[in-house]
């Protein structure tokens, strides 16, 4: 099967009952941490930038969390920024990325300006082409991975994702997707990941970069420019990473992250939390030194002292201590006034990160940790080589997920919160998706929209 026969084609009800479980799950993810970061420095930014430079258009649609209606493209670069900006969204390992946080912002953006235009797209469309964004942005990044020396960011792939899944909403002939295909891969953010992984800033994933691609690649094809080919799909180097299409899913290799930051910090907070169940007595003041033993990339990360929220997110040291000394790691530990925390980092100084070259030659594959803690009355407890809690061998139940959702979106209020909740949960039953999933486009409360204001 063609690629273009397949998001020609493709129903949801096609996919396995696993894989539409994860794709539900993941669109609940990605909403729950958009949620939880909607009041952060970069989501307010980013909404500011929209407003301000992309007012209006044949195509708009109104701003995640927010309601104001912007052109469609600045609502893309807010919504993918906004996904982005709390490190707690699911992800994939061959890609070393993410999808959903380019191609859900990016395609509730999508669905929205059609309704605003008269064409209601179904709970049941949505998701359908929701899979096809998913499946292609990541079967896209495992394309680039193999083809580039270069380990690139999230959006350097995931616009792919969003041609394809907009090209079926759009009916796109097959000309029309190939260029709008070529376009997207021409123009894709193919950033040098690691410079922000070592430096962090508010530009993260380049997922907002994504977002706005994809929907501009669709919008320059429709007006017919061209772009084909785009050679991380059609080239006969990467014909293996889309030869299956539609029998195989990548979907199924999904990860959820149980903690807002880098999930090459995961296995190490996951060893932790075995050590304190079975060590209950366990605690901050008890622990004299701490040794995380990790891959490369892992040990990369660091971040002892972090001056702002991204480089509290993308550390090593500092949310491992701030999961001990607070028992928990959610927004509230990695923004504010917890980065200046004193017995954070007090813990946080006291951790030493160093690469494991038996771990290292593990990684992409396997994404692991081990720790040993030497505690102040001399005794020494070594955690085995863990994964982290969330990957497909360790999954998060239905009832972790709902409580990380509920975790995350909590500023929302709990009736917002559980709206929300039950308008994913329900969608594939749904005649209009945009009306079901009203709640996510509601705007904030008023000390919130004074908060943005300011």
């Amino acid at each position: 099967m063609s690629l273009f026969e397949f998001c020609r084609t493709f129903d949801f009800l096609q996919a396995p009952i696993k894989t539409r479980e994860i794709l539900k799950n993941s669109l609940l993810d990605i909403v729950g941490v958009m949620a939880g970061a909607v009041s952060n420095d970069t989501s307010r930014a980013l909404r500011r930038y929209a407003r301000t430079h992309y007012p209006a258009g044949t195509y708009t649609s109104r701003l995640i969390f927010d309601g104001q209606r912007v052109n469609i493209l600045g609502a893309a670069w807010a919504g993918g920024f906004s996904a982005d900006s709390l490190d707690a969204h699911e992800g994939h390992f061959l890609s070393k990325g993410h999808a959903g946080a380019t191609v859900v912002p990016a395609l509730l953006a999508l669905a929205d300006a059609l309704q605003h235009h008269g064409r209601e797209i179904s709970g049941h469309e949505f998701l359908t082409a929701l899979c096809i964004g998913y499946e292609t942005a990541l079967r896209a990044g495992t394309a680039l991975m193999v083809t580039s020396p270069t380990y690139h960011a999230s959006g350097g792939f995931s616009a792919i994702g969003v041609v394809c899944a907009g090209s079926r909403m759009l009916g796109f002939d097959e000309q029309t997707f190939r260029h709008a295909l070529g376009i997207a891969e021409y123009f894709s953010a193919r950033c040098p990941m690691m410079r922000v992984v070592q430096t962090p800033t508010m530009l993260r994933d380049a997922h907002g970069a994504g977002a706005f691609v994809g929907l501009n690649s669709l919008l320059m094809a429709k007006e017919g420019m061209t772009g084909a080919p785009a050679e991380t799909v059609e080239d006969i180097s990467v014909a293996a990473h889309w030869a299956d299409i539609g029998k195989r899913w990548e979907i199924d290799s999904q990860y959820f992250k149980p903690w807002p930051v880098c999930r090459w910090a995961q296995p190490a907070l996951t060893a932790m939390l075995d050590i304190q169940r079975e060590n209950p007595e366990l605690n901050a003041d008890s622990i004299e030194a701490i040794r995380v033993e990790t891959f490369y990339e892992s040990m990369c990360l660091q971040g002892h002292t972090p001056q702002n929220a991204d480089e509290a997110q993308y550390a090593l040291a500092f949310p491992l201590a701030a999961l001990i000394v607070r028992g928990k790691l959610g927004p509230n530990e990695v923004t504010g006034a917890s980065i200046s925390s004193p017995d954070i980092l007090s813990l946080s100084a006291r951790i030493e990160i160093v690469e494991a070259p038996d771990i290292s030659a593990r990684f992409p594959n396997e994404i692991l940790s081990r720790l040993t803690i030497t505690l102040k009355n001399g005794a020494v407890i070594v955690s085995p080589v863990t994964a982290a809690k969330g990957d497909p061998e360790t999954p998060l139940t239905a009832e972790e997920l709902d409580q990380k959702f509920d975790l995350f979106s909590a500023g929302l209020g709990h009736d917002r919160s559980l709206a929300v909740k039950q308008a994913i949960k329900h969608l594939d039953q749904s005649k209009s998706a945009i009306a079901t999933l009203t709640p996510i486009f509601l705007g904030p409360d008023h000390s919130a929209t004074e908060r943005d204001n300011s």
